[in-house]
């Protein structure tokens, strides 16, 4: 096991302790926090001494440096004051698969992966991704489809150079096209499908959001306007230029936006066939939308 670099931390502040020792301490430090504070400590633990949690806790007797507890002691205050884990270890898994985040993207949920079910069961040929952020869903699908080719769009500049790292770790730079632009704009296509998680939390609920949340992520990724619905309106409004006549979309929701988001998608799409779709909880979590299914047939 490594040592980790710990900055100008005092070292004399800090004795040597084992492992099992360190993981016991800190657990009841993160309960207030977190549902996971066994799972959570032993992460932060591995990052710190660059090893796997089966390899770290297999070896609790191993005794920790000074260097590398002050290191933990740092990073366990930062999520103690509930910064978010993901951006403190500077990554997290989606789909099976690991991505590279930082604060200037939204941090990939399991609640998303019902999104890229989806939108594998339909094996589109071409697809864009509304808003990628770090690339998640786009790489996902470009792994797992190998013949599809997708175009992932972000106005955010850091954002796309986040999803661009996620892009070469994956190797599907051939097939995941990054795009900066404002929703649909640029226009890729014509796409068999539209995948997006855009921002669809309603202003005024955004200050309620918990802190490592609030305070921590990209409120552009977040804040979908007075109903929340604002983003999802200007996709379905710029659809038809992008769709191919048979293509279909699929968008997160929120929990308890299914209703609302079915009803501006028929504004829209007066003959669509439209489904919300439950995520694992049984939530509200996608809209799919088949504008125009008479080309189905």
């Amino acid at each position: 096991m490594r040592d980790s670099g710990v900055g100008n931390i005092d070292l004399e502040h800090y004795h040597t302790s084992k492992v099992g020792e360190v993981l016991r301490e800190a657990t009841p430090r993160l309960s207030p926090i977190t549902d996971a504070p066994h799972l959570e400590a032993e992460v932060l633990l591995g990052h710190v001494l660059e090893v796997s949690r089966a390899a770290l806790l297999a070896h609790p007797e191993h005794i920790l440096t000074s260097k590398q507890q002050a290191r933990y002691e740092l990073l366990l205050s930062r999520r103690v004051s509930h910064y978010p884990l993901p951006y403190i270890t500077g990554h997290v898994e989606f789909y099976g698969l690991e991505f590279e985040v930082t604060p200037e993207v939204l941090i990939p949920r399991p609640e998303t992966e019902t999104l890229v079910d989806l939108a594998l069961k339909h094996h589109p040929a071409t697809v864009v991704d509304v808003g990628t952020g770090s690339g998640c869903i786009a790489v996902a699908l470009a792994v797992h489809l190998p013949e599809v080719n997708v175009y992932a769009i972000d106005i955010s500049s850091a954002a796309l150079a986040v999803a661009r790292r996620n892009v070469e770790r994956h190797e599907v730079s051939g097939r995941v096209r990054l795009m900066a632009g404002d929703m649909l704009s640029p226009r890729p296509g014509p796409v068999d499908l539209i995948v997006s998680n855009p921002p669809y939390i309603p202003t005024g609920k955004c200050g309620a959001l918990p802190i490592s949340v609030r305070d921590h992520e990209p409120r552009l990724a977040l804040d979908g306007g007075t109903e929340g619905l604002d983003m999802i309106q200007q996709l379905f409004a710029e659809a038809p230029a992008v769709l191919h006549s048979d293509g279909r979309i699929l968008t997160e929701i929120g929990a308890d936006q299914g209703d609302a988001a079915s009803y501006l998608a028929h504004t829209y799409f007066p003959q669509a066939v439209v489904e919300v779709h439950p995520d694992l909880a049984g939530r509200d979590r996608v809209l799919e939308v088949l504008p125009y299914p008479e080309e189905q047939t």
